[in-house]
């Protein structure tokens, strides 16, 4: 997934950027509206509002005008009028500094979730990579049309992955969201899912490990 972040202060965007790589996104940084606007077309943009040469509403209203690419305004101010303003602008969520890295992720991931079900049509609980499809309400999973058969935690492990196939989800959140858990022995656990998913999937190239980071699901070539 492409991200542009638009952010002149380089203390917040240096790591910003490097904490994102990390987490598996091309990054592309720029620090002022006009580079923003001349920027190639990415997947979602990090957009700060106090930038050098223009306000970052009028950046967001330009965008705008010849693009529906989805946009999370970054920024100090935390004024509802300030908030109105920029989604009434076409803004997709708003995040007021300083914010936690998790939080951005976590909003960044939903924002794509729902603007990629919008395009396409699709319902927001149903997740769809390449020939497998999850629906959440039912928790079935489907490849090529024929059901697998999982264990509870197996299905919530897959559709942790599926929500963002192609980006890395490292361990430490996998813990966390499917075992409700912080504790690191637990890695094991995750690897023996992955095993089984593995060989439910009829292709070990469905799940990726990246090593020292966490786990990324790829529909094979």
């Amino acid at each position: 997934m492409r991200l542009l972040i638009v952010e002149d202060e380089d203390a917040i965007a240096i790591p910003l950027v490097e904490g994102l790589r990390r987490e598996g996104f091309e990054v592309t940084r720029v620090a002022t509206g006009a580079e923003a606007l001349a920027a190639p077309e990415t997947d979602l943009v990090l957009l700060d509002l106090r930038l050098p040469d223009m306000d970052g509403f009028e950046v967001c209203r330009r965008i705008r005008v010849n693009s529906d690419v989805p946009i999370i305004m970054v920024t100090a101010r935390g004024e509802e009028v300030d908030r109105v303003v920029g989604l009434e602008l076409g803004a997709d969520d708003y995040l007021v500094k300083p914010f936690g890295f998790r939080e951005l992720l976590a909003r960044i991931r939903a924002v794509s979730r729902r603007t990629s079900t919008r395009e396409a049509g699709r319902d927001p609980e149903t997740l769809v990579a390449g020939a497998l499809e999850i629906d959440l309400r039912s928790r079935r999973a489907l490849l090529d049309g024929n059901e697998l058969s999982l264990t509870p935690k197996e299905f919530e492990l897959l559709a942790l992955l599926a929500r963002d196939p192609g980006t890395v989800v490292d361990r430490q959140r996998i813990l966390r969201e499917v075992w409700n858990t912080t504790w690191y022995g637990g890695a094991k656990t995750i690897d023996v899912h992955v095993g089984a998913l593995r060989r439910k999937l009829g292709d070990p190239a469905w799940i990726e490990t990246v090593r020292g980071v966490g786990l990324r699901l790829e529909p094979p070539a």
